[in-house]
């Protein structure tokens, strides 16, 4: 070969490696957000606890960011699930279950969302599993109306779907209607393969129809692990935990808790729940065990995922993110609820994978203090996207890749709980917002807002008079049993914190 010729040769090789390696560092990656509902952070082995089995999650979250102060900003199903799609907190989105926060989610906030975000960007999108709020035209009042109307007001959002407000027993919306293998795995007569088997089915048929040379983001909010019944459960799965031992959790009260606040023993849902499915050791471990069962078919599904992405030959560009929606007592603090600010309640697992960080630099914990609020701009971020201004959370993905300056990120995090039982069940009466001032007059809301430092809990039931406040050094007291707000030697700090959760709760209105 000639020198000049040698020279052109050498040319473009080096033009053709730059071009290639420009081509990977230019093309988007895949993001798969999988929720599943009232999973409790510990009910995992990578959390500690080897006796649920999850085999494919630990392996997943070996390879991966696993957060150990991760927390919901609040803790029920729909408004959790409205704060991480549009990145804002309950009291700001207002969507919830009871008034005054009892409203749909506007198409303007579900169009501000990181799915239509992300759809706008050239992101073919999915959703599978349970939506658990409701989008209209314009925000109204109660929140949960009679009929959804998906497609109508969610179709320009998501090009693949297969969902329902709350379980899948009578059925799913599903569209595109002409896909035959999504049709078949919602077929009636397939009702028996289990819903966590269904919502997997759909999941991998997401990937298998995915076109090439285009990102996704699929979000899979899995049914599981809430309602137990024989009929919610893929049944050969109970058989390896039917008699398996669970641990039982040092704040786990049998009968009753006498030191609960008394208007959370006299009002909160959670209080009754507990003496009629975890207050004898009895009713803990057969709870427990069906948890299990559950957890151990969604980690089945997320092996399967796996599996089919490497297959596909994607997993390499593609990142996972598994959470919860909130947590559950379980019989801890003698509740079986969630909602209240406690740990088991609101501390969320929380795994990030990310395919293309390079396997050397792959699966470590972290410390720091991050959000539900925080996973629709981080999601954003993943996708080379600026937030818009109306979410309200943190980008952590240089948490991620270790790059975040820790001196400039947050030292608490922001959680409130409006849910009040009594006004769940009169939520359609046209005089709700009376029905909740005589609530409040008559001393019987426990509303709740609070925060968690690296080291303490604080929280307030504000709307009570005089007001409730509890203060726990978790660091050294993971189980919230000693209540420190009425010790004077925490005066100082109790004073801190009230006055960061004011201005925290403030900050969130805006």
């Amino acid at each position: 070969m000639k020198s000049s010729q040698k020279q052109i040769f050498i040319f473009c090789v080096a033009l053709m490696t730059m071009l290639h390696s420009y081509g990977q560092e230019a093309t988007p990656p895949n993001i798969i957000f999988l929720m599943t509902d009232d999973q409790r952070w510990d009910n995992l082995g990578c959390y500690g606890k080897p006796e649920f089995n999850t085999p494919n999650i630990d392996k997943l979250a070996s390879s991966a960011v696993v957060f150990d102060k991760a927390y919901q900003a609040v803790a029920i199903c729909m408004p959790s699930r409205v704060t991480m799609i549009t990145g804002r907190f309950n009291s700001n989105h207002k969507v919830g279950f009871v008034a005054p926060t009892d409203y749909t989610l506007s198409q303007n906030d579900f169009n501000n969302g990181y799915p239509a975000i992300l759809k706008r960007a050239g992101y073919r999108t999915g959703f599978i599993g349970k939506v658990g709020f409701t989008v209209t035209k314009e925000a109204q009042r109660p929140s949960m109306p009679k009929e959804q109307f998906y497609k109508r007001n969610m179709e320009t959002v998501f090009d693949f779907f297969a969902g329902s407000q709350e379980h899948d027993r009578n059925g799913v919306v599903i569209w595109p209607e002409n896909d035959e293998g999504l049709q078949e795995i919602y077929r009636k007569e397939r009702i028996n393969s289990g819903r966590t088997l269904r919502t997997g089915a759909a999941m991998l048929r997401f990937i298998e129809t995915q076109p090439k040379n285009q990102p996704f983001c699929l979000s899979v909010s899995f049914y599981a692990v809430k309602h137990d019944r024989d009929k919610d459960m893929y049944m050969p799965h109970h058989e390896q935990f039917k008699s398996r031992e669970m641990s039982v959790p040092d704040n786990w009260v049998e009968g009753g808790n006498e030191e609960l606040p008394v208007v959370v023993k006299e009002n909160a849902r959670g209080v009754r729940l507990h003496k009629q499915r975890s207050s004898t050791s009895e009713l803990q471990q057969k709870l427990v065990r069906r948890f299990a069962t559950q957890g151990y078919s969604v980690d089945d599904q997320v092996g399967l995922l796996v599996a089919k992405l490497k297959e596909k030959g994607i997993l390499d560009n593609t990142i996972i993110i598994y959470t919860s929606d909130n947590g559950r007592f379980q019989g801890s603090h003698g509740l079986f609820d969630k909602c209240l600010l406690y740990e088991e309640s609101v501390k969320a697992p929380l795994i990030v994978y990310d395919g293309r960080v390079p396997e050397t630099e792959r699966g470590f914990r972290e410390n720091a203090l991050v959000s539900s609020v925080d996973i629709a701009p981080t999601i954003l971020s993943l996708a080379g996207i600026t937030a818009p201004k109306s979410m309200q959370g943190r980008d952590f993905s240089k948490l991620l890749n270790k790059t975040q300056e820790m001196s400039q990120w947050r030292n608490a995090v922001f959680m409130e709980d409006l849910f009040i039982e009594e006004l769940f069940h009169q939520r359609y009466n046209e005089n709700i917002d009376e029905i909740n001032q005589d609530l409040i007059n008559a001393n019987r809301s426990y509303r709740s807002r609070g925060i968690r430092t690296g080291r303490y809990k604080y929280f307030v039931y504000y709307e009570h008079n005089p007001i409730i406040e509890e203060l726990y050094d978790v660091e050294n007291d993971p189980f919230e049993q000693n209540n420190l707000a009425n010790n004077d030697e925490y005066t100082i700090v109790l004073q801190q914190l009230r006055k960061q959760t004011e201005k925290m709760y403030l900050e969130t209105l805006h």
